[in-house]
């Protein structure tokens, strides 16, 4: 059935387990809602056989997969995504929205229904051979991640670092996934030459929330193994405190880089809690789920540090918001960083070793 509800369901005929979204509110683009009416027949909510709502992967051919960006906020210009929409689920997403424009719900689509891009490497090979491109790092991992379970199988993200390696060409890694362990020795070796770096993700050690929260990511102890794993192989690694929720997990700041320079991280980072478009109505359901008793007080401090509005896009402000609490949370979050020596700032990845190798057929260059 289809009609102008501003909100769509899944059908109940569907178990809906392990995800993070509680519903599938239409995305901001579509005209029509599709819902679903009890008609009082068996097989309905209260069907104890009901199929589970499972994760789908549909294949998808990019034109081109470097994105480019003049955020003064951000401190890369290029990115690469491997995939669309996330099987994590973090609630808190700030990419959720993307899925709008597929035609889909940033709500459970943006976890169940996932875009592989299988010819990624071969579209950045060609990329990068263009004439006059310049390099300058790129990063994965900045709007979905790019070890979701989904790697596992597609291979998409390691084959995308493969075609970097041949080419000396540097990369900035973000991620929660711990699937990123199976790459340590391709990331090693990029590492060694001044190449590469990972972000690890982690919001808070309480692992309850954190099912709750990004209900199909790795647990905190785990991140923090892997934290611990790459920084054994020599690769440098920044603990992300990311984000940080007011009211929610904000007070785990000094607990959270005590763990990580413990894992051995050499850096860290913070983002505090941004809610665009369709993510702040997610958010405020799962709240009165998870955390009726504090939702209010939670929204009433994010709202504190963005002008009264569930969020500010405005450059400078965005990623750290504004107002007494936010200047709290920068001033608490420093003095843990330099209590624990992690308020440095990693060496820059090195650009000068670029080179293109050379293709079967290529007109070879001698040497005199």
């Amino acid at each position: 059935m289809t009609g102008t509800h501003d909100r769509s369901t899944v059908d109940p005929a569907l178990r809906v387990t392990g995800r993070g979204a509680l519903g599938n509110a239409a995305g901001r683009h579509e005209r029509h809602a599709t819902f679903f009416e009890d008609d009082g027949w068996p097989g309905g909510d209260t069907s104890p056989t009901r199929p589970v709502l499972r994760t789908r992967t549909d294949p998808e051919t990019p034109r081109s997969i470097i994105t480019y960006n003049r955020s003064p906020d951000l401190p890369f210009d290029r990115s690469v995504n491997p995939y669309r929409g996330c099987e994590h689920g973090c609630i808190y997403c700030f990419a959720r929205p993307t899925h709008a424009w597929l035609g889909l719900s940033a709500g459970l689509d943006f976890e169940t229904r996932l875009i592989a891009r299988p010819k990624a490497p071969e579209v950045l090979s060609a990329e990068l051979r263009r004439r006059g491109y310049a390099p300058r790092p790129i990063a994965i991992g900045t709007n979905t991640d790019p070890y979701q379970p989904i790697e596992r199988e597609h291979g998409i993200t390691r084959a995308c670092l493969g075609v970097l390696r041949d080419f000396g060409h540097p990369v900035a890694i973000v991620t929660k996934g711990t699937l990123i362990e199976r790459d340590i020795g391709l990331l090693a070796d990029m590492a060694d030459r001044g190449l590469a770096r990972v972000g690890i993700s982690i919001t808070t050690l309480d692992p309850d929330l954190s099912r709750r929260l990004e209900p199909r990511a790795p647990r905190p102890e785990r991140r923090l193994e892997t934290v611990r794993k790459l920084s054994e192989a020599g690769v440098p690694v920044r603990i992300m405190t990311s984000p940080l929720i007011p009211g929610l997990t904000d007070h785990e700041i000094e607990a959270l880089l005590a763990a990580g320079k413990m894992a051995g991280a050499a850096a860290a980072s913070w983002i505090i809690l941004r809610l665009p478009l369709e993510v702040a109505p997610l958010f405020r359901e799962w709240l009165q789920a998870n955390c009726p008793d504090r939702a209010g007080r939670i929204m009433g401090l994010v709202r504190d540090m963005h002008g009264g509005n569930d969020y500010d896009a405005q450059w400078h402000r965005r990623m750290r918001g504004d107002g007494p609490y936010a200047r709290m949370i920068a001033r608490r979050f420093q003095r843990a960083a330099r209590q624990h020596g992690l308020d440095r700032t990693l060496p820059p990845l090195r650009c000068d070793l670029f080179a293109p190798p050379p293709r079967i057929g290529d007109q070879l260059t001698f040497l005199e």
